[in-house]
């Protein structure tokens, strides 16, 4: 008996011994490389290997050679530059599928040339069809307007061009739009509508609407539009959307970016993107706030937040809201009056109260809480509610709410971000694209001091994160990664304050680690270490040490998400 023991002993570590001995092999080897791993603990590697769809080692060539085994596919990367691929930060992920679709004036530098493209447009228009389009701004326009107000033009040209089809043509901020006469009738736009709560319809000296809609004034447009929308069938309403997501997966993995913070969907749109994540559908990973009021709300978020759906390709574990429009619409709400419109200090698009009952909400279900801030007085605001709440329930901690955008700060309120630990969801290219007219809207003291300030953001410990607010902007991660580095205008050099520029490794962190932590996603997400998914992107110049130029003319040459090559160049 007692030998029998001893030899089933003898058994079981022999066993034990040669599983130890099985020798670990990956599935796929990145070698040769100049990789930026983002982790502290090894921030610099030649090679990587991957198992599945997650990273098995990183180190040196001889280390993850020893990883290779017969079936192994090796990937000699000739010492080009590896990194975690970006994660857009803020965006809204239909909208960039939208904006793709229909007419987009992001590079249009006329009032005239968008007239001509609705021009074009038109005449290929069946009757009654909605003309839409996006990414106008009067700021940034080279040509001067024969009549404007505020720098907006008359919608007088767009409605000769289209007479007979109605044109809605966004801001560039989303936060404003353009509609021609025939919109306005079908909205029973006239001289007695009342501007709402929110927002204003603009009108020159003599009471006349001009064509723009500033901010909760653009509803009445939107409803003519939503009405137009219903003479369609649902499924093609949901095969238009379905064809948008594509065409956004496809434009994004193209820029190297692998995942995408979606900042406000519905619920029909966050069912849809269940169903494609459940489906293998989804190419690129998604985390999405949920964007409705408190009364739709409150009886519909049993069950949320969902968390790593379809192999962690959708989480659904945040609440939008906002409480005030864009700088550049005269939307953000501020403390003292615009230096360019006397007397007006932007608009609070949503009560306060509304927001602290939406803060009430995100706290009883465990949901980040997402709110859309610009102005000084928004940002306040927010901060006041955030803490309020926060002080209400101390037993919850590492709560991670966020403010998005947090683009003009008073001064005494950057250093409540880390006291509070609410992360700044900012984006780095609205600086430069913003630049040409934020002094004249604020004035040189809060445009030096509060404006975009991520330095003094980063020095008082804040977590500060990146994006482009696409379709706002555009969604290229490498424009935005220039403008944090340099705050300097590629087109004309103009620079916007530079001393509250990142460095380098910042800015990297700010696109890849920063943006994982904010969604709970830094265990999965962000760096190139051993356990995380394997999401990276081959960039043709090494970001870290390139000159500033040479950041502009870096190529993604190669997308992998959880180690499958979504895009190569």
């Amino acid at each position: 008996m007692r030998l029998s023991f001893y030899a089933l002993i003898a058994v079981l570590l022999f066993s034990v011994s040669c599983k130890k001995q099985e020798k670990e092999v990956a599935d796929l080897i990145l070698i040769n490389g100049n990789i930026y791993t983002v982790d502290d603990s090894k921030p610099q590697a030649e090679a990587l290997a991957i198992s599945g769809d997650r990273i098995l080692r990183v180190g040196s060539n001889s280390e993850i050679e020893a990883l290779r085994g017969p079936e192994t596919e090796v990937m000699d990367l000739e010492g080009q530059f590896v990194m975690p691929g970006f994660i857009e930060g803020h965006g809204h992920f239909s909208g960039l599928g939208q904006s793709l679709m229909y007419l987009n004036f992001l590079k249009s530098k006329s009032w005239n040339e968008i007239v001509q493209a609705v021009a074009e447009k038109a005449k290929t228009a069946k009757p009654g069809e909605w003309i839409i389009g996006r990414g106008w701004h009067q700021e940034k326009w080279t040509e001067p307007l024969d009549q404007n107000v505020l720098g907006y033009p008359y919608h007088d040209a767009l409605s000769a061009v289209s007479p007979n089809n109605p044109v809605l043509l966004r801001h560039a901020s989303g936060h404003g739009l353009m509609a021609n006469a025939k919109a306005m009738e079908l909205a029973g736009v006239t001289a007695e509508t009342p501007n709402p709560s929110g927002g204003e319809i603009v009108r020159d000296s003599r009471g006349k609407a001009i064509g723009v809609f500033e901010e909760r004034a653009m509803g009445v447009i939107n409803q003519a539009f939503q009405e137009y929308l219903k003479t369609q069938s649902e499924e093609d309403r949901k095969n238009e959307w379905l064809k948008g997501i594509e065409l956004a997966q496809e434009e994004c993995l193209k820029k190297g970016v692998t995942s995408f913070q979606d900042a406000g969907s519905s619920f029909e749109e966050i069912d849809r993107y269940k169903a494609l994540a459940e489906t293998g559908q989804l190419n690129l990973r998604l985390w999405v706030m949920i964007r409705h009021s408190y009364d739709v709300m409150k009886e519909k978020l049993g069950g949320f937040p969902w968390i790593n759906l379809g192999n962690h390709f959708l989480t659904v574990r945040g609440i939008k809201s906002e409480l005030d429009g864009a700088l550049g619409s005269f939307g953000a709400w501020l403390l003292a009056p615009y230096s360019d419109k006397k007397d007006f200090v932007g608009q609070n698009t949503t009560p306060v109260e509304e927001v602290a009952r939406i803060a009430t909400l995100a706290m009883e279900h465990d949901l980040q809480l997402c709110v859309h801030c610009i102005g000084d007085r928004a940002n306040q605001e927010v901060l006041n509610v955030f803490e309020k709440e926060f002080q209400s329930h101390p037993e919850k901690k590492d709560l991670r709410w966020r403010i998005e955008h947090a683009q003009h700060l008073d001064t005494s309120d950057i250093p409540r971000f880390k006291q509070l630990g609410v992360i700044a969801s900012m984006q780095a290219i609205h600086c430069t694209s913003d630049a040409p007219f934020v002094v004249k809207r604020l004035g040189p003291d809060r445009a030096r001091y509060g404006a975009y300030p991520w330095r003094a953001l980063l020095d008082a410990g804040a977590v500060v994160t990146n994006g482009t607010d696409t379709p706002v902007e555009d969604v290229d991660p490498i424009e935005s990664l220039y403008a944090t580095v340099t705050r300097k205008r590629p087109d004309s050099g103009q620079e916007f304050f530079p001393e509250q520029a990142m460095s380098r490794k910042e800015a990297i962190y700010s696109y890849t680690m920063a943006c994982a932590y904010s969604a709970f996603e830094e265990n999965d997400k962000g760096s190139l270490a051993p356990g995380k998914l394997a999401d990276l992107i081959i960039v043709s110049k090494d970001l870290l040490n390139c000159t500033d130029e040479e950041i502009l003319e870096s190529e993604i040459l190669l997308t992998m998400v959880g180690g499958q090559v979504k895009f190569k160049k």
